[in-house]
């Protein structure tokens, strides 16, 4: 996901995103672990989605706090 696609959104929306990231990636460690995964790249692309949610929501609380 684009970061021009998430700061659009407001902040339950990121918190409501950054969940469902966490829920996907955790997913993507049981496939791993069981050896059902067969793109280990989405591991990789899914941290960094997490980590460019939580980025932009910590701006917007940020922002919104001054």
């Amino acid at each position: 996901m684009k970061a021009s696609e998430l700061r659009a959104k407001d902040v339950p929306a990121l918190e409501k995103e950054i969940s469902e990231l966490l829920k996907a990636h955790f997913n993507l460690r049981m496939q791993k672990a069981t050896q059902q995964l067969s793109n280990n790249a989405q591991l990789g692309r899914t941290r960094r989605d997490i980590a460019r949610a939580r980025t932009i929501l910590a701006e917007k609380k940020k922002g919104a706090a001054k």
